[in-house]
């Protein structure tokens, strides 16, 4: 428990340098595009596929379970719309960015550790949290809700293909389903989400590899406990996110 404690208290004054104002602004900018690059739109292939599968799962498997003819076919496109806004576009793509991106962080963080990169800039003046974290948080904040978005319009689109090329029910059934009730705040709700799981996933990587001592064995247990706890975190803040922002 003294541990726990230990390692809030030093995550927060670790967040409190990242926060610091750049020292060059150019040098900044051009990190942020790198990371955006490399955090963001490096992203979007695995994102894509696994959308367009869960879309096409949720879908058939809900018209393959509705038994009881009172229920109405269009309920397959509402359900299939509502689980990728509220959950799959958010979360599970949240758990699935912890293990591709996070990993990513904690690897190469943890590598200029160990190459002493880290304490070179500190004995230059530069601010090495603000100068290595800053941009990855800035840069997932930035592009996993545009993620989230890209994945809600894939996932209901491979729900699509699911009953067109199935025949599981008619394509007019599911297309007024996905219209059917359209709740706006679904969205936000998923956005806001995935503003904190991408503050998670840039931040608790970089803070666990910050802090590492040893060679590539320790590298590989910070990067082991970086998506664990990342994991970990987006789950229970699900849960509570959820309860504020619905209930």
């Amino acid at each position: 428990m003294i541990a726990f404690f230990y390692h809030i208290g030093k995550y927060i004054l670790f967040m409190g340098k990242v926060f610091k104002k750049p020292q060059k602004t150019n040098v900044f900018i051009n990190n942020l595009f790198f990371e955006i690059e490399k955090i963001g739109i490096n992203s979007i292939v695995i994102v894509f596929i696994i959308s367009i599968f869960m879309g096409a799962v949720i879908t058939l498997q809900t018209a393959y379970n509705l038994e009881i003819p009172l229920i109405p076919l269009y309920v397959v496109g509402l359900g299939t719309r509502d689980s990728m806004f509220l959950e799959f576009s958010s979360t599970i793509i949240a758990l699935i960015l912890a293990g591709k991106v996070g990993a990513n962080i904690a690897s190469e963080v943890g590598t200029m550790k160990t190459r002493e990169q880290i304490e070179a800039l500190d004995m230059m003046g530069v601010h090495s949290e603000s100068h290595i974290v800053l941009p990855k948080l800035l840069a997932a904040v930035f592009s996993f809700p545009l993620l989230t978005l890209f994945s809600m319009f894939v996932g209901i689109y491979g729900g699509y293909l699911a009953v067109y090329l199935t025949g599981a029910i008619p394509v007019d059934n599911y297309v007024y389903g996905v219209h059917f009730m359209f709740v706006p705040f679904y969205i936000v709700y998923s956005l806001i989400k995935m503003v904190v799981f991408a503050i998670i996933i840039s931040t608790i990587p970089a803070y666990q590899a910050y802090y590492i001592k040893g060679g590539a064995i320790e590298i590989g247990v910070a990067s082991t406990k970086a998506v664990v706890y990342s994991s970990i975190l987006i789950l229970f803040f699900n849960v509570v996110l959820t309860q504020i922002l619905l209930s």
